[in-house]
């Protein structure tokens, strides 16, 4: 059975207040952990994924970073920088938002491969898709966090059987699992669809896994429990922690 090609989305228009004054005038998600930007390595692991075109989201502040990364960016990928055109914290339009933003401006009707572009991870992405495709169904990378506090932040969830989940919850106060999402979203392009209408009811713009919470009760969506490490650089001590742990020497 032939596949479609994805969409990439990387989004990169946070204004990433929690690591101010860093990244007051520059992004996060260029700034360098073992030897090379945040978001190159995620780059990196597009490579050979049967992908269409990556499109990175950005804001107004931050776009002319990103615009200088991509001239210097060895890859063979096809990848667009666009500006969502706010300039502060309060104007942004929200992960969720950001997403629709890019499915409207390009028309993006195709299976689509969502990453926030804070995320460090040291593995590759085939088996992830190859369970997408296998499945033909939405799919969410989870991992497993031991650390009760670290889930009461997280979008957690409880899986059946068959890996389809059967509750998601951001952000509880009382965590139900050990497997929290970890910010890679795959959508069928059936769901690409649905974020319009999820957007017009009113829904939460922001989190990803806002999204999740309101899909799963509506159509199967499966996780895909990853064994690899993975880290949000969301704060000093996150940014720390990478760049301790980071080196990209053996990727596996």
């Amino acid at each position: 059975m032939e596949h479609e090609n994805l969409d990439v989305i990387l989004l990169a228009a946070g204004y990433s207040t929690r690591l101010y004054p860093l990244t007051r005038n520059f992004p996060k998600h260029l700034l360098e952990v073992g030897g090379k930007p945040v978001i190159t390595n995620i780059v990196d692991k597009l490579e050979n994924l049967g992908v269409n075109r990556v499109y990175v989201v950005t804001n107004n502040r931050y776009f002319p970073h990103f615009a200088e990364w991509k001239q210097g960016l060895n890859t063979n990928l096809e990848i667009e920088i666009l500006n969502n055109g706010t300039s502060s914290e309060e104007k942004r339009l929200g992960a969720i938002g950001d997403i629709y933003f890019v499915i409207k401006e390009k028309s993006i009707a195709n299976p689509a491969l969502v990453i926030c572009g804070d995320n460090l991870f040291d593995f590759k992405l085939n088996k992830l898709v190859s369970y997408f495709r296998e499945k033909n169904r939405d799919v969410v990378l989870l991992s497993e966090v031991a650390d009760r506090d670290v889930l009461r932040h997280l979008g957690v969830v409880s899986l059946d059987e068959d890996n389809r989940i059967t509750l998601f919850k951001e952000k509880p106060e009382n965590p139900f699992s050990n497997l929290a999402s970890s910010g890679i979203y795959l959508y069928t392009k059936e769901t690409v669809a649905m974020i319009k209408k999820y957007l017009e009811q009113g829904n939460n713009p922001d989190q990803p896994g806002r999204f999740i919470e309101w899909l799963y009760p509506r159509k199967d969506v499966y996780g895909f429990v990853n064994k690899g490490r993975i880290i949000d650089i969301g704060t000093p001590e996150t940014l720390e922690k990478a760049r301790r742990e980071f080196t990209f020497s053996s990727c596996s």
